[in-house]
């Protein structure tokens, strides 16, 4: 503990570490003040069925998300997600149209195009999500609560075109962070919305066992004790990879004499979960598809159906959550991870997997390795995704508290914090400081 607190110190008398964490602090104070401006014309004294709304199913997620802004009727409603949205749109698109594919290889100059048709489909996402959003508020809401009139063109239109300006200003926030703060500003806009939600669910988690004497006091420590070893599983899921030796042939030459030698042995780190969050993030958009298509029939069949799928603790929506997150684990590795690509760069840079020739059969053998580890990677994915159902069913947690367990939120927070701390350790190794995961005795800094 000693030797953290003498890191975070450290990293306080680097100036420029020191100006890029309160800037990022700055710019994350900001958003989250803007989380709680309620839009103009709103009562925000009759957001009393919003709130129900969002506290299960995927009006919860999105509530997490936005930090609860969703909840709040808040400018920053939609937060970042249509960003998110249209990034992924963009990076599956990539895969088909031939333009898209040259800007990736276009280096720093494509990656701005790219980013720029990102910023004009996030506004097309917003520009359709916005009226989606206030129609919904129409439906949940009292008319009282309209202060400018119910159902008011007026209201409408300032409303979307306030929601459309909120996630601009969410995505120029996040921009700015990466650019000149610390750590991916999109990705921390994100794990400080799942943060603000925390407390307040496990207060609630600890009035349950307490007020309702539902456990007591040690089951919330045993819950706590679980919650922490849940935390160690997704650092390992997030930071485990699959080593591959690599050698690379170095020539020295003196006078007319040259001679090959050896260079270092190196190796190709191939992640155990190389698609991150994306699978679950997919297989939770196919889940809510069931629920909305079956609840526009009345039958007793569709209405089963989507009671099924409304219940994210439930055991089918579960197994099949479970089997699609297995899917796109495989699929979106499959496009992300590109072996064929690494197989030609290591040929053209000298190097090869020692018993491996190079080129094609490079390629095959890193795909084979992709492929091997990706089936425990997405086992062990789709048991984190699916832990908060077997933690309300055996512990009986309140529902707040156990989306906390694994899905989404915690391995964004676990992806988010490691990055970001890496980050940090860059800086500090680089002024010859110990790092924050960095054990070992501290060296003076060089001036």
């Amino acid at each position: 503990m000693k030797k953290f607190i003498d890191s975070l110190v450290n990293a306080w008398k680097i100036e420029e570490l020191k100006n890029r964490i309160l800037l990022t602090l700055g710019l994350l104070l900001v958003y989250r003040f803007g989380a709680q401006v309620t839009l103009p014309g709103i009562d925000a004294t009759k957001l009393g069925n919003l709130t129900n709304q969002t506290e299960q199913g995927i009006g919860w997620l999105i509530n997490v998300f936005t930090g609860g802004a969703f909840s709040q009727a808040s400018v920053f409603a939609l937060g970042i997600m249509p960003y998110i949205s249209a990034s992924i749109v963009v990076q599956l698109m990539g895969i088909a149209i031939p333009y898209l594919q040259k800007l990736q290889k276009d280096g720093e100059s494509g990656r701005k195009k790219i980013n720029q048709i990102t910023r004009w489909l996030t506004i097309l996402i917003t520009l359709v999500q916005g009226p989606g959003y206030i129609y919904n508020l129409y439906s949940t809401l009292p008319p009282d609560a309209f202060l400018l009139g119910f159902s008011s063109f007026s209201f409408l239109f300032s409303s979307v075109l306030i929601l459309v300006t909120g996630t601009i200003f969410a995505m120029w926030l996040g921009e700015k962070i990466t650019d000149k703060g610390i750590g991916n500003g999109i990705s921390l806009l994100i794990m400080v919305g799942i943060i603000a939600r925390m407390p307040q669910a496990f207060i609630q988690e600890i009035s349950s066992r307490t007020v309702q004497a539902n456990g007591g006091i040690m089951m919330i420590v045993l819950e706590v004790v679980l919650w922490f070893v849940i935390i160690i599983a997704c650092i390992l899921l997030v930071m485990a990879v699959r080593k591959i030796p690599v050698q690379y042939a170095r020539r020295t030459v003196s006078g007319d004499f040259e001679q090959d030698m050896m260079g270092s042995r190196q190796f190709i780190p191939l992640k155990l979960n190389a698609s991150g969050v994306m699978p679950i993030i997919f297989a939770q958009a196919i889940m809510f598809i069931p629920a909305a298509v079956s609840g526009l029939s009345k039958s007793d069949a569709a209405q089963s159906l989507a009671g099924m799928f409304n219940n994210p603790f439930g055991l089918v929506y579960n197994i099949v959550f479970a089997l699609l997150i297995i899917i796109f684990t495989y699929f979106y590795t499959a496009i992300t991870v590109p072996t064929n690509k690494m197989a030609d760069d290591l040929k053209r840079s000298g190097g090869f997997i020692p018993g491996i020739r190079p080129g094609v059969e490079t390629g095959d053998y890193l795909d084979k390795i992709m492929s091997l580890i990706t089936f425990p990677g997405s086992l062990f994915l789709a048991l984190i995704a699916v832990f908060p159902a077997i933690a309300v069913s055996l512990l009986k947690v309140q529902g707040a508290w156990g989306y906390f367990y694994g899905g989404t939120s915690l391995l964004i927070m676990v992806g988010v914090a490691i990055d970001t701390i890496q980050q940090i350790n860059s800086y500090l190794l680089n002024k010859h400081y110990d790092g924050l995961m960095k054990t070992g005795k501290n060296r003076k800094a060089v001036a």
